[in-house]
């Protein structure tokens, strides 16, 4: 039977907006007594808020959590802690192992790079330990070994709807009317890929990344002053030539020319002024399209480090928009932030791989 009502509603970043332990809560209280079904549409997000909201639908122990669309990464996780996991038909499900960010912009003498390389040892270790927890979870839930769990966390490849309830990641299957199948545009591949996460095969577009563009862009910018260069070396070689070929040819000696060949010279010479003014015209009209380009591309790259520069300095955040439809205390203006927050955070990640 068809859940077109859900007591929650689920999507985007784990962690966000009304996707935390608090807000959870707050809607297993109002139906503390009643089977809560549990609507899930996520690419994932936080490993801390995923196990905290598992230990939540644990603690009702009446929770029913319905896939829909791309799920991967803490969103899996979310449903480990449910009585019942169900997919839609169309569903894709991913797990893999656990990543953190790691990003350094700046040089290093030997003694930081080996407080850098601690550092990562340590954070080496944190994730070996969360794979092994998330591993043993899943096989739990799957009634599959560990290794086993390791190993396709490992390979990280995307799961159909049949592959998922083979591998006991949910119970059931569904073909519910209302269920829309996974739409994959290109920023989400670029979302995905940006993440870490590989994009599905059913994903038929072609998204190269901001840095490949930004070189095609300059690629095009200095073949296009190349080609306007050798438009001009031709275009002034052939009025040369065109110049040279209609005016007459200077002569060894002065001789008296005939009558006839005396006005055809005097016919030939405005015609090949006008050519020789057009082409020059023309020379000109190409050099002033070319600087126009050169300089219009150059403020594009001086508008795109400066929007980088200001980035650069404004603290970095993760979050995402989650509705609720039964929720009353929504406020607008939490909406808003989250958006811009998100927006913020997509933008500075595609002007930092435009910077070689």
């Amino acid at each position: 039977m068809a859940h077109s009502k859900y007591h929650l509603h689920l999507k985007g970043y784990v962690g966000g907006y009304d996707f935390d332990r608090d807000y959870v809560d707050y809607v297993l209280s109002k139906n503390s007594d009643t089977e809560v079904h549990v609507l899930i549409d996520s690419l994932g997000g936080s490993l801390a808020t995923a196990l905290s909201i598992v230990a939540a639908f644990r603690e009702h122990q009446n929770v029913h959590v319905h896939y829909v669309g791309m799920n991967a990464s803490a969103a899996t996780i979310v449903s480990l802690g449910a009585k019942h996991v169900s997919i839609d038909a169309s569903a894709m499900y991913l797990v893999h192992k656990c990543s953190v960010e790691f990003f350094r912009w700046a040089s290093a003498n030997s003694d930081k790079l080996a407080d850098i390389i601690k550092e990562a040892k340590q954070m080496k270790s944190d994730l070996e330990k969360m794979d092994a927890n998330v591993a043993q979870m899943y096989a739990s839930k799957c009634q599959k070994s560990p290794e086993d769990l390791l190993a396709l966390m490992k390979k990280g490849g995307w799961l159909t709807a049949k592959e998922a309830l083979e591998w006991g990641f949910v119970d059931e299957i569904t073909d519910y009317e209302e269920d829309a199948a996974p739409v994959i545009t290109d920023s989400i591949a670029a979302d995905m890929a940006s993440s870490g996460i590989p994009v599905p095969s059913c994903y038929s577009g072609q998204q190269p990344n901001i840095f490949a563009r930004f070189i095609e862009a300059l690629t095009n910018l200095f073949s296009n002053s190349n080609t306007l260069s050798k438009m001009e070396q031709a275009n002034t070689t052939t009025q040369q030539e065109q110049v040279q070929t209609q005016l007459p040819a200077p002569q060894a000696s002065v001789q008296q020319p005939a009558a006839g060949t005396q006005v055809q010279t005097q016919q030939e010479q405005p015609a090949a002024d006008a050519q020789a003014q057009a082409l020059e015209q023309q020379r000109q009209t190409l050099e002033a399209q070319h600087n126009t380009a050169i300089a219009a591309k150059d403020q594009e790259i001086a508008q795109l480090r400066a929007e980088l520069d200001a980035l650069k300095k404004a603290p970095g955040a993760s979050t995402s928009q989650v509705v609720e439809t039964e929720k009353k205390d929504n406020p607008q203006d939490k909406h808003s932030a989250v958006e811009d927050f998100f927006a913020t955070r997509q933008r500075a990640t595609e002007l930092y791989n435009l910077v070689p």
